[in-house]
C-alpha cells in the first residue's frame, strides 16, 4: 500500500493563530489507525502544543515538509509559501468571493494545488462537518467585555490567548463586575450562541428586544437579534426569512433602534455580501448612536460593520 505524508504546517499569518489541526493525541491515532500514514509537524514556537508534546508521541518534528502530500493548517497559508501541486486543507476565506483573498486563489490555481477549504466540508444535509462558531463566539463576547472593561477602568481580565482553555478562560468570569450596561448581540447561529455563553456565565441577564429597547434596567442585560429584528423590507411588506436569504437586497437595516440604547455589540450573524450593512460611518458619527464596544466576530472587511 502507498504510503501517505501528512503535514501539520506552522501557521504563517499575522497575527500569529496558535490554533493546530490536529493535537498530539490525534496525530497518534491517526497514525495507528491507518499504518500507510505519516504525520510530520512543523516546526512552531507559538502552537499552543509545544512540540515536544508530538515529539512525546513518536511524531517527527521537522523544520520543512516540503516531501508531504496532504497539508493542514488553520488560517489562510501565505502566498509565498504556497508549494506546487499539493493538497492544503485550511479556512481559506474565499468562499464569499472576499476581494482581499483573491490573490491567494490565483496563486492556488497557478500552482496547481489542491484546495479543500473546511468551510465547504458538509454532511448529506448540507451541515458544515468543521466549525469553529462556538469557540469565535466565545472568545469575540469575551474580549468584548474585556475591551470594555479595559476602556472604562472597570477591573483586568486575563486575555483569551494566555488562557490555557475554556475552562481555565471561564475562571475569569467571576472578575466581572458590569455596570447596568445594555449589550446587543446579532446572530442565533453557532458563534452567537457561544458569545451568549458567555455572558450567562458572566450572569449578564437576556431580556427581549422590545424590552431591550423600551424599558430601563438597574442590571447589565443583553438582548439575540435574530435579521427579523434589525431588517425590514424596502416596499413595506412583512419580513420573511426565505426571501431576505435568496433575495437580501429587498431589504434595509434597521439597527438604529439598537445602536441608540445598546453599549456593546457583538456581531456574530452571517453576513450576505448583498445585505444590508447595520448602520453606516456616517451614523456613527451622530451623538445618539451610544455603542461603545463592537466586537466584530463575523469580521467580514467592509462587511456588516462598516
Amino acid at each position: 500500500m502507498q504510503s501517505i505524508k501528512i503535514g501539520v504546517l506552522k501557521e504563517g499569518k499575522i497575527p500569529v493563530d496558535r490554533r493546530v489541526p490536529l493535537t498530539p493525541t490525534q496525530a497518534k491515532e491517526l497514525e495507528d489507525l491507518f499504518p500507510e500514514i505519516k504525520v510530520l509537524v512543523q516546526k512552531s514556537p507559538v502552537r499552543c502544543f509545544d512540540d515536544s508534546l508530538y515529539s512525546d508521541e513518536n511524531i517527527e518534528v521537522v523544520d520543512n515538509i516540503l516531501d508531504c502530500d496532504i497539508l493542514l493548517g488553520v488560517k489562510e497559508v501565505p502566498i509565498i509559501e504556497l508549494m506546487d501541486n499539493k493538497t492544503y486543507l485550511f479556512f481559506s476565506h474565499t468562499t464569499k468571493e472576499q476581494p482581499y483573498n483573491r490573490e491567494l486563489l490565483r496563486e492556488i490555481l497557478r500552482k496547481n494545488i489542491r484546495l479543500i477549504d473546511y468551510e465547504k466540508l458538509t454532511d448529506k444535509k448540507g451541515n458544515r462537518l468543521i466549525a469553529f462558531g462556538r469557540y469565535a463566539g466565545i472568545v469575540g463576547a469575551y474580549n468584548g467585555i474585556w475591551a470594555y472593561a479595559k476602556r472604562f477602568k472597570l477591573f483586568n481580565l486575563r486575555r483569551a490567548y494566555t488562557c490555557r482553555n475554556l475552562d481555565d478562560l471561564k475562571t475569569e468570569f467571576d472578575k466581572v463586575e458590569l455596570p447596568p450596561i445594555r449589550i446587543v448581540i446579532t446572530g442565533s447561529g453557532r458563534a452567537g450562541k457561544g458569545a451568549a455563553e458567555v455572558l450567562f456565565g458572566m450572569g449578564v441577564r437576556k431580556v427581549g428586544p422590545e424590552e431591550f429597547i423600551n424599558e430601563e434596567f438597574d442590571t447589565p442585560v443583553y438582548t439575540q437579534l435574530s435579521s427579523a429584528d434589525y431588517n425590514t423590507r424596502t416596499d413595506g411588506k412583512e419580513f420573511d426569512r426565505r426571501d431576505f436569504h435568496e433575495d437580501p437586497e429587498q431589504y434595509q437595516s434597521d439597527f438604529l433602534k439598537f445602536a441608540h440604547k445598546a453599549d456593546i455589540l457583538i456581531a456574530s450573524a452571517y453576513w450576505n455580501p448583498h445585505a444590508p450593512r447595520l448602520f453606516s460611518q456616517d451614523d456613527v458619527l451622530n451623538s445618539d448612536f451610544r455603542i461603545k464596544v463592537i466586537a466584530d466576530i463575523t469580521c467580514d472587511i467592509e462587511g456588516s460593520i462598516p
